[in-house]
């Protein structure tokens, strides 16, 4: 028997210049008295994703302990499958953040809290909110006309103001020593465990209990249905597609240039702009008083020069001409660039290519600066030369999220029931090979600003286009991915389409028997619809699902709608087999006749 425990968030300020220190989780095992020995291995949802650190430790002998300590939240938007597995899974959850760390704390309650609420919608597990760290910024000032106290810290009231919001225990853990970690915290995470494992060893105790009411004479054993189909995700290749559109330059609206004009490289400012706020001042997404940095406005004044006019005087499909003043950074362009459209975390690899170009140390360290200055975030950063490798993976990682479904910089609007969505061209040839056709080749929509789209739903279309942008779906219901599996068969993006089934078997697959009964949602429909649009794997699934729930399918006056192929293969394959329910047939009356109760019946 063992205790599974997840644990999301870091307790280290992200941009803490301090040496890193044991999380919270392993500091806790290697203190308590109860553990005996941990085995600690890394982990990642897929390859290139976000890394997990599993421990497993013995507790009191027999007893197992199993956490799982994932200190980046990006494992939400990397792999929800995966992350919804864990918190299933769980039997306590702890959630982690620095009180220091305020930007990261308004994204874990504005982005993950929801999902995280979500996906605990069916289950009562016990979440523990540790805050750690003794807030910097001394005492809080009681003027109530001063906040500045209040930007960088997380306050206790925000903190709980969460808990009660997840229903959770609010711990705040000035610091990692033995007092907060082993009888504070300790003691709440022990209590939980005792509890929990309480639960299951009174569960487990039924279980025996009941199988030890059996009577001499025997019921019919009743055999495991057939196992269903299984279904494979497909890996992202958000990061390739991008590296491809720069790679093609389809598209292409930038045309970087030397100050003698002699060579060209060409690039899109929606990316461009979603990775680095200096673009945004270029492109005049942002002006200077909204970015409120100095130096980001200085690098680039001095780097850049946009022509005359070129925001807002150039025909359409004529890309808007920048000559970069600095010859030697200009030389590595290609490599910069390449390196911003991979979605980051190769910045080593940028290393290594600009010192085998340049072969000069400081010309290296030159272009370097330059490059973590552009990627620089306003205000988070106090120096450039500061800055470390793993803080340039964070800030370069291309998010075109802050474009989606905004009218700054589209070249392409769609129109659809009467609504409008306004849309980037080159998002949509990196992402889609339909509209890469549509949009390069012989077509009305190639030359056309407005484009009409009919057979799918304005609510369905903007899904569509934000997995284009994000690369992540999170469908509302079995009848929304439904609708957007469909709209994703018909631009012919698998992925999206694999994630969609994925969601609905899962949806079907945690649907008690009772709901299942009195559910309107008819499966025989959504059947039908996965053959109708290609989808196969689905389509083969919901008919073992139908097969094996045939005596709840059965009654239902959908049934009668499946051809005659179909209900040969449901008769040929249904749980419980006509043979079993025979055989139960002929044990209830050998009961009858004995007139002895059947514990079983």
């Amino acid at each position: 028997m063992s205790v599974n425990i997840v644990a999301f968030g870091s307790e280290r300020d992200g941009f803490s210049e301090e040496s890193p220190q044991p999380s919270l989780l392993w500091s806790y095992l290697r203190r308590s008295a109860l553990v005996s020995h941990i085995d600690s291995r890394l982990s990642a949802a897929q390859p290139g994703g976000p890394v997990c650190t599993e421990y497993r430790a013995g507790v009191c002998g027999s007893l197992g302990l199993v956490v799982h300590d994932c200190p980046v939240w990006d494992i939400f938007d990397s792999d929800w499958y995966t992350s919804r597995s864990l918190i299933g899974g769980a039997d306590i959850i702890v959630i982690k953040y620095s009180v220091n760390d305020k930007a990261s704390f308004q994204e874990l309650k504005e982005s993950y809290v929801p999902m995280i609420k979500k996906a605990l919608n069916h289950c009562s597990v016990p979440v523990i909110i540790s805050a750690i760290g003794a807030r910097k910024n001394g005492v809080p000032c009681t003027c109530p006309l001063c906040t500045s106290d209040r930007r960088s810290c997380v306050t206790t009231s925000e903190g709980v103001q969460l808990a009660k919001e997840l229903g959770a225990t609010y711990l705040e853990l000035h610091s990692l020593n033995d007092f907060y970690i082993q009888k504070y915290f300790g003691g709440v995470l022990e209590y939980f465990m005792i509890q929990s494992l309480n639960q299951k060893s009174s569960e487990k105790m039924k279980k025996r209990k009941k199988t030890q009411k059996l009577h001499r004479v025997q019921p019919p054993q009743l055999e495991q249905p057939e196992k269903m189909p299984i279904l494979k995700g497909e890996a992202s290749h958000y990061d390739a597609d991008l590296h491809n559109l720069l790679c093609c330059c389809q598209c292409a609206d930038v045309a970087f240039c030397p100050e003698d004009l002699s060579t060209v490289v060409e690039a899109h400012k929606v990316i461009l702009c979603s990775a680095s706020h200096l673009f945004m001042l270029l492109f005049e997404v942002k002006s200077p008083a909204d970015i409120r940095d100095a130096s980001i406005v200085r690098m680039a004044q001095s780097l850049f020069s946009v022509e005359a006019g070129a925001t807002h005087g150039v025909p359409p499909g004529v890309p808007v001409r920048v000559v970069v003043k600095d010859a030697i950074f200009c030389s590595c362009l290609p490599d910069i660039l390449r390196f911003i459209y991979s979605g980051a975390l190769h910045w080593e690899r940028l290393e290594e290519d600009i010192k085998k170009k340049l072969k000069d140390p400081e010309k290296t360290e030159h272009v370097l600066e330059k490059v973590k200055c552009i990627l620089k975030t306003p205000g988070k950063l106090g120096t450039v030369k500061d800055c470390r490798s793993h803080q340039i993976k964070r800030l370069c990682n291309t998010s075109l999220r802050l474009f989606f479904n905004t009218p700054v910089l589209a070249d392409v609007i769609f129109k659809i029931q009467g609504a409008t969505v306004p849309a980037h061209r080159a998002v949509l040839v990196a992402r889609c090979e339909v509209m890469a056709a549509m949009f390069n080749g012989n077509y009305l929509e190639a030359n056309s600003i407005l484009v009409p789209v009919y057979g799918v739903s304005k609510d369905t279309f903007l899904s569509f286009l934000e997995y284009l942008y994000t690369d992540s779906c999170c469908p509302a219901s079995i009848l929304q991915a439904m609708s957007l599996l469909i709209c994703a068969e018909m631009y012919q993006v698998m992925r999206l389409q694999h994630i969609c089934e994925l969601y609905i078997i899962t949806q079907l697959q945690s649907m008690p028997s009772r709901e299942l009964a009195s559910t309107s949602l008819s499966i025989v429909s959504l059947l039908k619809k996965a053959k109708f649009h290609n989808s196969d794997c689905l389509s083969t699934w919901l008919l073992h699902f139908i097969a094996t729930n045939y005596l709840i399918f059965s009654q239902k006056p959908e049934f009668q709608d499946l051809s005659v192929e179909e209900r040969d293969f449901v008769e040929t394959h249904r749980w419980p087999s006509d043979l079993y329910l025979k055989q139960l047939a002929d044990y209830r009356n050998y009961v009858h006749s004995q007139k002895c109760h059947c514990a079983v019946m």
